[in-house]
């Protein structure tokens, strides 16, 4: 069967991605257009099967943004309904714990407990109201590039290709979507963004961008051990002091809350498994029982953009530019970046619209200049010493925070560097095993029964979207120095090292169709031999309420 031509339609801006940044910046390119009773064309695409399908954060929500896109957000019926009412801060031991006094960036009064699935699937009926044309289960699959090497927008993927890479009877090509600026929203590590970070050289002079793993689960549970609004952080147990990370539990309405685990992606042990870290922790007696007697609804995980304010790109190249998480707006000690998505996306639409007014602009060269005169900037740098101060481990790092923010307010005369997540793996016969206790099925569980739970769905007829630049590399690299430390970190059992019946000839087995595009195994692994691509559109989780 041959492949068919693509077809095009044209906008004056295409936005690659439905989270609270691509969305934020659609909205405000309208509310602009209709100030200056101007005409813009906008076109949103997400490769989730729906708005908000992808989409997994905490959350609590700082509704500055928010408030700034729609001041009379409440009174439209926004779904932030569960105020913030208690903060707390744990240590854990393996036993017991102890209260930390909360720092200030914890702080979350006036805040509230949240789905942001649901806000973004608002903020996509919002937009739509607008006049903005948003297409869920369209992958971004290619950047397209006019002859003068500026971007000309993106091409979808094509539907209906088989595993041989030929087409087959539910082939359909996919549309080409010219733009005049193209928005990359693609949030953490997206897959198109990484590639015009290597044709723009957007990352010259910037530091590397650091990561985290973020696991989560909804629970709905006893109705007496639920507190609407309250806030829980601990750290320490179940990690190691060289670790960073730790965990949250949330209280939203409904008897639901959210509880999960955070492992910063520059751990050191090739056996550390972030998944079952988070299984452990729940099982600690200052967790379990407030899960004990309630039902898991949901489950999924996430890449987290934790390099700040030294690991920010150039945000800009001829004919488009990043927002949100894809450029890495995110407050780590703060633990929040919905506002900040959103901060990114509207000063993107206000450098558009007068870029667009100019006739046909190469680069909205605006955007940076814009974003450093905002509250945006600021609140990136005064935190920006704070996640790289626990490179040298947890005490050293809560000592140097509170220095920091104290003290310094921030504004320290100097600024740590950042090292990239990837070289940061020992080998394995230089680590501690760990070994992990078997899950109970009461509040800890295996990794299957917690996939299914994500809704993931991938078609096995198709071209894995996971790629290998050398299919060698998992047996020789991977296994003989790391124990193929893919199968631990990756938190949905995609990654398996399998063997004959004698138990020789071991290989790599792809089990693709459980991946829940947490983009893990791109960033983690030690020789950047893994590479994430899009799968066919409207493939991969379907968060509920996430």
């Amino acid at each position: 069967m041959p492949m068919t031509q693509r077809e095009s339609m044209e906008y004056d801006v295409v936005i690659v991605g439905g989270g609270p940044s691509g969305l934020a910046c659609a909205i405000r390119l309208k509310q602009l257009a209709a100030e200056r009773g101007r005409e813009v064309s906008v076109c949103l695409l997400e490769k989730g099967s729906e708005i908000g399908a992808h989409i997994l954060s905490g959350a609590v929500i700082e509704p500055r943004a928010l408030a700034e896109l729609f001041p009379d957000w409440k009174e439209r019926g926004a779904p932030l309904t569960t105020p913030t009412t208690e903060d707390r801060v744990l240590f854990l031991t393996g036993t017991g714990s102890f209260r930390l006094p909360v720092p200030p960036f914890l702080h979350n009064e006036g805040n509230y407990v949240a789905s942001l699935g649901n806000l973004c699937r608002w903020l996509g009926r919002e937009a739509e109201a607008l006049g903005v044309e948003i297409y869920p289960g369209f992958a971004a699959a290619e950047v397209l590039y006019h002859e003068d090497g500026s971007v000309k927008g993106v091409a979808t993927g094509d539907m209906g290709v088989g595993r041989d890479g030929q087409p087959t009877e539910t082939y359909q090509p996919g549309m080409e979507l010219h733009a005049r600026q193209t928005v990359f929203a693609e949030g953490c590590r997206g897959s198109l963004t990484k590639t015009l970070f290597a044709r723009f050289g957007l990352r010259e002079g910037a530091d590397p961008q650091t990561y985290g793993i973020g696991i989560k689960e909804l629970w709905e549970i006893d109705p007496a051990k639920h507190s609407p609004g309250l806030v829980l952080h601990t750290i320490g147990w179940p990690l190691a002091s060289d670790t960073y990370g730790g965990s949250f539990l949330y209280h939203l309405e409904n008897n639901q809350v959210s509880v999960g685990f955070v492992v910063g992606l520059d751990y050191t042990n090739p056996h550390l498994s972030p998944y079952d870290e988070f299984q452990r922790f729940k099982t600690h007696p200052q967790i379990r029982p407030f899960l004990e007697g309630g039902r898991r609804i949901a489950y999924g995980a996430r890449a987290i953009s934790e390099g700040g304010f030294q690991s920010l790109p150039k945000l800009t190249f001829p004919g488009g530019l990043l927002v949100g998480d894809t450029a890495g707006f995110l407050n780590v000690p703060k633990i929040k970046g919905t506002h900040m998505a959103m901060k990114s996306g509207m000063t993107a639409a206000e450098a558009l619209i007068d870029a667009l007014a100019d006739g046909a602009p190469r680069e909205a060269k605006a955007y940076p200049e814009k974003l450093r005169q905002t509250w945006l900037w600021d609140e990136l740098y005064r935190v920006r010493n704070v996640r790289p101060s626990f490179y040298r481990g947890l005490w050293a790092g809560v000592l140097y925070a509170g220095i920091d923010q104290y003290l310094f307010r921030g504004k320290a005369p100097w600024t740590f560097r950042i090292h990239a997540d990837h070289d940061r793996l020992r080998k394995a016969s230089e680590a501690p095993r760990i070994e992990y206790p078997k899950p109970d099925g009461v509040v800890s569980f295996d990794k299957l029964s917690s996939v299914f739970l994500s809704g993931t769905h991938h078609e096995e007829n198709q071209v894995p979207h996971l790629r290998l630049a050398d299919a060698a590399v998992p047996i020789s690299v991977n296994l003989a120095l790391y124990d193929a430390p893919e199968q631990r970190y990756c938190p949905a059992g995609v990654y398996e090292i399998v063997r004959d019946a004698d138990g020789r000839n071991p290989r790599l087995q792809l089990n693709f169709q459980n991946c829940v595009h947490c983009k893990t195994c791109d960033i983690k692994d030690p020789t950047q031999n893994i590479n994430w691509v899009v799968p066919q559109g409207g493939e991969g989780p379907t968060y509920p309420n996430m």
